[in-house]
């Protein structure tokens, strides 16, 4: 070695490196069935059954490391919390659960509730579960009490998981958004990336979620508006899971082993069955829209029509979703229609919800373009704007909404979407 020259000293020492390295890699691979075997010996459901068999070395160490990096050597606890419900002060007749200290159940009807089950993970996820909600509380037939189940409505370990989990999310979100170009696109591409390795990382997570529901009654339906949800609930042993695919991007991890999966259009459906899904846990069931919105389409479509023929102004409602990620999108979209604002041609609804910082963009985006608007702050407001704008004109026409309780954003919506024409929204993922 010390005749080598200097050069030929250091090309050794690299490719003595990649040697080690590319050996300890295939040491790794080897391993790696047999530690993700071990993580998977006590599942309650077999994912690896439901994609078509089992992962090969190199997805098995990635579902083994990203469930660790999730949970790390924590083990999953089976035993349910005491629940209690209490009348929704929100939606007239439906219950909601939360964790009951006092460490016994509430006792319900004769007959197990309906259970829709979700988490506050971004407004999709809840939206969707107050529709299905609508459905079962507006059925006089129905001898059943409807559960609103928010899994992080339940104070314990597992909600406080999903949280932390949920907040890397959001930012990733807020944070793609904002840099735009490659960035956005690299976190749509790994957002929409959920082939069967995510499936098995979501599933494994939610085993260690099943505390959340082992305090209900297992013969109780469960209808899931999140997926985790539903892979806790089949993992803990109830055997009528519904699980609301709430993406029409098919993926893996979106659908889950052991429920029915309901898909909302024809070309979702057929794109699952083409990626293997059995047919027996597929069907087709439409849009997830609230009850009194479908029961009220003739009356709204007629008053759009005549407001189109009139010559009204056009009304556009800009939703914010749950991780508050389009602020770039807004504050130029604002700015590319403040002039028909301006000459009284669009009517413009902007609706911040709980987000402090979409609020203060909105908020600059209309005072850079000169735009005057007028503000609604709590239900109130919102109660005296429905009245208003089912008979008359706003008082300026740009209208922001904003620091809103999450259930009176579902409510501001509804009723906007009675009132409005056009619903412009921005996604990551397009």
């Amino acid at each position: 070695m010390t005749d080598l020259q200097p050069w030929a000293v250091a090309l050794i020492s690299v490719a003595t490196t990649f040697a080690g390295l590319y050996f300890v890699w295939r040491i790794v691979l080897l391993l790696a069935p047999g530690w993700y075997r071990t993580m998977i010996k006590n599942n309650g459901v077999s994912v690896d059954d439901f994609v078509g068999g089992p992962p090969n070395a190199a997805s098995a160490l990635k579902s083994w490391f990203l469930t660790r990096l999730n949970v790390g050597s924590r083990v999953a606890k089976k035993e349910g919390y005491p629940l209690k419900t209490e009348d929704s002060d929100k939606v007239t007749g439906l219950k909601v659960t939360s964790r009951n200290e006092n460490g016994a159940n509430s006792s319900g009807t004769a007959k197990p509730p309906v259970v829709v089950g979700t988490i506050r993970m971004g407004f999709g996820h809840h939206r969707i579960a107050y529709a299905t909600t609508s459905w079962g509380l507006g059925n006089s037939d129905n001898d059943r009490e409807t559960w609103f189940h928010d899994f992080l409505n339940i104070d314990s370990e597992e909600a406080q998981m999903i949280k932390d989990m949920d907040k890397l999310y959001s930012k990733g979100s807020r944070l793609a958004s904002e840099l735009g170009g490659p960035v956005e696109k690299f976190w749509g591409s790994m957002t929409k990336s959920g082939d069967e390795d995510s499936l098995r990382m979501t599933y494994q997570f939610s085993e260690h979620m099943i505390p959340l529901l082992n305090g209900l009654d297992k013969n109780s339906p469960i209808i899931a508006s999140h997926c985790m949800v539903a892979c806790a609930a089949v993992a803990a042993g109830f055997k009528n899971v519904i699980n609301l695919v709430i993406d029409n991007h098919a993926q893996w991890f979106v659908v889950v082993p052991g429920a029915l999966n309901l898909v909302q259009g024809p070309s979702n459906y057929h794109e699952f069955l083409k990626m293997g899904v059995p047919e027996k846990d597929l069907a087709l069931a439409g849009h997830w829209i609230p009850r009194d919105l479908v029961e009220g389409i003739p009356e709204t479509c007629a008053r759009r029509i005549a407001r189109r023929k009139a010559g009204k102004p056009l009304r556009i409602i800009i939703p914010v979703g749950g991780a508050g990620a389009q602020r770039k999108f807004i504050v130029n979209l604002v700015g590319a229609l403040s002039g028909l604002v301006k000459e009284g041609k669009v009517q413009l609804f902007l609706n911040a919800a709980d987000h402090e910082h979409m609020k203060t963009a909105f908020v600059g985006a209309l005072e850079s373009n000169g735009m005057d608007y007028d503000n609604v702050v709590d239900m109130k407001g919102v109660q005296a704007f429905k009245k208003k704008m089912m008979t008359e004109e706003p008082s300026k026409n740009v209208t922001l909404v904003s620091f809103l309780q999450l259930q009176q954003w579902f409510d501001l919506f509804d009723i906007l979407t009675h009132i409005v024409i056009l619903l412009v929204q921005h996604s990551v993922f397009v």
